[in-house]
């Protein structure tokens, strides 16, 4: 017991002098059309790629698409500033393309009857390691969005999913 404490403790104190490396770390405060924040979403730098967690309310109850856009701006109504979908490689849309799919495409999202998420997934193709290729932090910054139906993972350029309902900025935490 005593070995495992100071083993800690040793940790701890190495830490405090050289400081210890955090995993990079982002957040994207979730408005609707109106510009009312209705959720937030985090974002965690994986060994596997990035852990977006996003809980929202006030959105209608069904499935979803939702996206990392190209651009990190959330300009209300209709979030068109957003650009499009996040693709720094030039693939077509959807995980049922022949040619996809984007870094930027997401799984669906189910909000429920009480119109809330909370959903979490792992993108592997994505980091928030700064200056790579793939990076949710870059010069111009990236979003999140929600649209108003499901995303078919197929169609391109958005899986016809609609108006964008919803957007989040991602910014370094």
């Amino acid at each position: 017991m005593k070995k495992v404490f100071f083993s800690v403790m040793n940790g701890l104190f190495l830490c405090f002098l050289v400081g210890c490396n955090e995993a990079p770390m982002a957040v994207a405060k979730i408005v609707n059309s109106n510009g009312e924040q209705i959720g937030t979403a985090t974002l965690k730098q994986m060994d596997q790629g990035v852990e977006i967690t996003v809980e929202a309310h006030g959105l209608p109850s069904g499935i979803h698409g939702f996206h990392i856009h190209e651009v990190g701006k959330c300009q209300e109504p209709d979030f068109q500033s957003a650009g499009g979908h996040f693709n720094p490689h030039g693939k077509k849309h959807g995980r049922n393309h022949p040619e996809g799919e984007h870094a930027g495409d997401l799984q669906n999202i189910v909000v429920d009857s009480s119109g809330e998420v909370k959903n979490t997934q792992v993108i592997k193709q994505v980091t928030l390691e700064k200056d790579e290729v793939h990076s949710l932090l870059k010069e111009t910054g990236t979003a999140l969005v929600i649209h108003e139906s499901a995303d078919d993972y197929r169609t391109d350029p958005a899986g016809n999913s609609g108006k964008r309902i919803a957007c989040g900025v991602i910014e370094e935490k």
